[in-house]
């Protein structure tokens, strides 16, 4: 049965990159343009892993991140930041709300699948 992942981005056309890369590799992909709807689609099925951007309208990445520990179903799911933010302290305060990893945006596929299959145990 293949992994699941989220996929958390307003950008639709970064969001279809990423969704190709991870399909490509044998993954199931569920989709969602910003925090507040991903939250919806945390809705019970099993979640194996969420790449999520920073930088998105309604809620950001970091507010999401904090939202997805709180939920007892999810709190234990890896999460990792995909975003153009760079800086340490943006960093630190995603480490700090729980991020696994954090790629800096623009990206290689094999550099995401290499963080997805560290993160997603078989």
């Amino acid at each position: 049965m293949a992994k699941t992942i989220l996929v958390v981005d307003d950008s639709a056309s970064f969001r279809q990159v990423v969704a190709l890369t991870l399909k490509g590799a044998g993954y199931d992909v569920v989709e969602a343009g910003d925090g507040k709807d991903a939250l919806t689609k945390l809705d019970g099925r099993k979640i194996h892993l969420i790449i999520s951007d920073v930088n998105m309208p309604n809620m950001d990445g970091i507010a999401f991140l904090k939202q997805v520990k709180l939920h007892p179903n999810y709190k234990f799911t890896p999460v990792v930041m995909l975003t153009t933010e760079g800086q340490d302290a943006k960093k630190n305060e995603g480490r700090e709300a729980g991020a696994k990893a954090w790629i800096v945006k623009p990206f290689m596929p094999p550099q995401v699948l290499d963080a997805v299959a560290k993160l997603v145990l078989p």
